[in-house]
């Protein structure tokens, strides 16, 4: 059990529904609830008040009444489906693509995924909206965040959950960028720039810095968790799982030793 206290989500399980949740930002809630999805998917639909256009973030898994669902939103609001857009390749993100793209012709954008390809510092914008594009590999290599602006809100993907931690996904993704991106995070919310955090999964976070101080004291104690772990005898990733995941659900076990690999490997890089 590990010493950090993690923020109240500001909804219970079960009772994130999505919704308006800020000016900007719209969360259509996929029914994909599970260990790894929380109450399920969310896929952000990005506009301004009025706006023709909107930016998808994250379809969810191929389910065509939830694509749907999100081409009648937008066309509610008199509006056009302008960018898919995904935080990293994940099938709860991604799998829901080709289908949005049949139903509204826009284009993808994603990091290295043959599309058109998302950098640092990227800007997307969509009638007057801007989202500049944050870096945040660790989680997955192509794990990428977008800063909203104008609501002073960060859409994280898997990076920070609204509710409990993620895994970092080994072999894929690496805790050393996991680290620098939590910091990255932190240097925003501490300079103003992000107050509310807009996850991938569970209810929004309204305290972005608090939520990624529980995250980045979370990860050090379980790395110093796992380490002791190994000086205790335990020899493999199933031994240490056992070990340091004692008190947690075995349904997350699978995950969880995707992240005692990437830090055991972590370990040995730093000697």
């Amino acid at each position: 059990m590990t010493g950090a206290v993690a923020p109240e989500p500001s909804a219970p399980f079960g009772q994130w529904v999505g919704g308006q949740v800020t000016d900007h930002a719209h969360c259509l809630l996929q029914g994909n609830p599970g260990p790894m999805t929380l109450d399920g998917t969310n896929t952000w639909v990005l506009m301004t008040p009025g706006g023709t256009e909107a930016i998808v973030i994250d379809p969810g898994e191929d389910e065509a009444a939830h694509q749907q669902r999100v081409v009648d939103h937008v066309t509610a609001l008199g509006a056009r489906v302008a960018q898919i857009v995904v935080t990293h390749g994940h099938r709860d993100h991604d799998e829901g693509v080709p289908r949005l793209v049949e139903l509204t012709g826009a284009p993808v954008r994603a990091v290295g995924r043959g599309h058109d390809d998302l950098a640092d510092g990227d800007v997307l914008t969509a009638a007057g909206l801007e989202i500049r594009v944050v870096a945040t590999p660790g989680h997955t290599s192509d794990s990428v965040s977008f800063a909203l602006a104008a609501d002073h809100a960060l859409l994280t993907g898997d990076t920070v959950l609204g509710r409990g931690t993620t895994m970092v996904a080994h072999p894929d993704g690496e805790l050393e960028a996991y680290l620098d991106s939590l910091e990255r995070i932190k240097a925003l919310t501490g300079g103003g720039e992000v107050a509310t955090i807009l996850p991938g999964h569970g209810p929004t976070v309204p305290d972005a810095a608090a939520m990624v101080d529980f995250y980045r004291v979370h990860r050090r104690e379980r790395l110093e968790q796992v380490r002791a772990a190994m000086d205790a005898g335990a020899l493999d990733a199933d031994a240490v799982v056992a070990t340091v995941y004692a008190d947690v659900d075995h349904s997350v076990w699978p995950a969880a030793k995707l992240s005692v690999l990437a830090q055991m490997r972590y370990l040995e890089q730093a000697g």
